[in-house]
């Protein structure tokens, strides 16, 4: 991750432009970086015998990052939406190796 300019110091709608291009660009490798531990996470589970699905951890992944938006000043609703499907995509492409 780069420093950025602060929302404030940018007087383009340009100069903003290039930020947020810059977050978007940092999300898509941290994304990108979380598939590869989904994918571990396939062989893990397959080893200790675990579902795909773990509602309890689902459910806990969705407190962490709800309470984490909130210290934000995040809307936390938005982000159990994103998380949500996240989550299931993630749950599918385990399902896709471990089998329902």
């Amino acid at each position: 991750m780069t420093i950025r300019k602060p929302p404030h110091l940018c007087e383009k709608m340009q100069d903003l432009r290039v930020e947020i291009d810059a977050i978007d660009a940092d999300l898509i490798d941290l994304l990108a970086e979380r598939s590869r531990y989904i994918d571990r996470a396939v062989v893990l589970k397959e080893a200790e015998g675990l579902p795909a699905r773990i509602t309890d951890r689902v459910e806990e992944v969705i407190s962490n990052v709800a309470t984490r938006a909130r210290t934000q000043g995040l809307d936390p609703v938005l982000v159990e939406s994103i998380w949500r499907g996240l989550i299931e995509w993630s749950i599918d492409r385990e399902a896709e190796h471990l089998g329902a």
